[in-house]
């Protein structure tokens, strides 16, 4: 994928929400934490690509759930953007998302048939059959 062919309406990559169940969340500063996985992927991502700082994740209103989360290439941190920086990437978080992703766990899967990053929710409700929406 290439920088021309991404806009910032368009999400960069489909992004799937799992429902996990309550689970002790570690006191840390991040609202999210990447697994290694992602953070080898958000390299690869920007790898080449020195005009842009992070990616940023968003939230829309979409599905049949309700929302779902974005993932864009950002040049900028927003004044109201969180800033989750891991292994020397950085992530933004769009204020509108940042409650939603309150202790959850960003990881990137490849297999045969998909790849994608996958983030590990514990306060989402549902989440539609697909993944890709989930309600609070």
């Amino acid at each position: 994928m290439n920088s021309n062919s991404i806009n910032m309406s368009a999400s960069l990559m489909r992004a799937t929400v799992r429902a996990v169940k309550k689970r002790k969340i570690v006191p840390t500063r991040a609202a999210l934490t990447l697994t290694p996985e992602a953070v080898n992927k958000i390299k690869l991502l920007l790898q080449g690509k020195p005009e842009y700082i992070g990616l940023k994740v968003g939230v829309r209103t979409r599905g049949c759930n309700g929302l779902t989360y974005t993932l864009d290439y950002t040049k900028e941190k927003e004044k109201s953007d969180e800033e989750v920086l891991q292994d020397g990437v950085r992530v933004f978080i769009e204020k509108k998302a940042q409650l939603t992703l309150l202790g959850t766990e960003m990881d990137f899967i490849e297999s045969k048939l998909s790849s994608e990053f996958i983030f590990n929710n514990p306060n989402i409700k549902g989440t539609c059959g697909c993944g890709e929406s989930f309600n609070i």
